[in-house]
């Protein structure tokens, strides 16, 4: 019996001391009064320590020599001959010859002073179509030289076929240049001239 009671006491003890020891370790110890540590301090430095090598002075490189200059060639004269370019024009099929301008024979005109000369004639195309038909024939335009020497106002009057010839005859004579009629040191213009082109298909 008493050893019953002994052995409650002894266990009630150590029960007790348990408990006792749980709070003292929960609480902290005795550090638990210690002040904190101080909170560590980080530096932040923006700009690195100069060296050396940030402070040296760069020296520019000697600039390059200029290169030689390359000896003068002789210009070559140019070859007449190379710039000389012939061609033959076959137009055959075209007359102008007996064109009628209006203005009489231009080898005539040159000896009257202030009418209108022909400077250039450009021939009319023989229409393709035409040409693989054999179709032959003439047109007779009206025309107006201006103030310029150019020439205005083209009209067809008549033409044999009709249609067949008329827009390459127009085109042609669309080209034409004149030096023009000079009154008084004046260029004037020229209204209602004529003139006839052929188209035939052996071009005499």
């Amino acid at each position: 019996m008493v050893r019953l009671i002994v052995s409650i006491l002894l266990g009630a003890a150590v029960t007790f001391l348990l408990f006792v020891f749980m709070a003292f370790l929960i609480s902290g110890g005795e550090g638990r009064n210690e002040p904190p540590p101080p909170p560590t301090t980080i530096d932040i430095v923006s700009t690195p320590p100069e060296s050396d090598e940030a402070t040296r002075r760069r020296t520019p490189p000697p600039p390059p020599e200029p290169p030689e200059q390359p000896p003068e060639s002789p210009q070559s004269e140019p070859d007449a001959s190379d710039d000389a370019v012939s061609f033959n024009l076959d137009i055959g099929g075209v007359d102008l010859g007996g064109a009628d301008t209006g203005l009489g024979d231009p080898s005539a005109g040159l000896g009257r002073d202030g009418d209108a000369q022909p400077i250039v004639r450009v021939e009319p195309r023989y229409p393709p179509a035409a040409a693989r038909d054999g179709i032959e024939g003439w047109v007779r335009l009206r025309f107006t030289i201006d103030e310029t020497g150019g020439v205005t106002d083209i009209e067809v009057m008549e033409a044999q076929p009709r249609r067949v010839f008329d827009q390459e005859a127009r085109r042609a004579l669309a080209r034409w240049r004149y030096a023009p009629k000079i009154v008084d040191g004046r260029p004037q213009r020229q209204e209602g001239l004529t003139v006839q082109l052929d188209f035939t298909m052996d071009g005499s």
